[in-house]
């Protein structure tokens, strides 16, 4: 199993966390609210990425 996916995740999460609690307290909620959902796009790419390894890994597996 791949730790190092977890981490990848965990360290964007963070990193997310930090300019977050940043830009709040600046007052610049807008960039704070942008900096979330690129945090949780770039999170989702590389998820979706890993899921369509697992269904090709399962199609092989199969025979389809």
């Amino acid at each position: 199993m791949e730790v190092d996916l977890i981490f990848k995740i965990a360290a964007v999460g963070i990193l997310v966390a930090v300019l977050n609690l940043l830009l709040g307290r600046a007052g610049r909620d807008e960039q704070a609210l942008m900096t979330t959902i690129a945090g949780l796009v770039v999170v989702l790419v590389v998820l979706v990425k890993q899921i369509s390894e697992l269904f090709e890994l399962i199609k092989s597996l199969f025979g389809f």
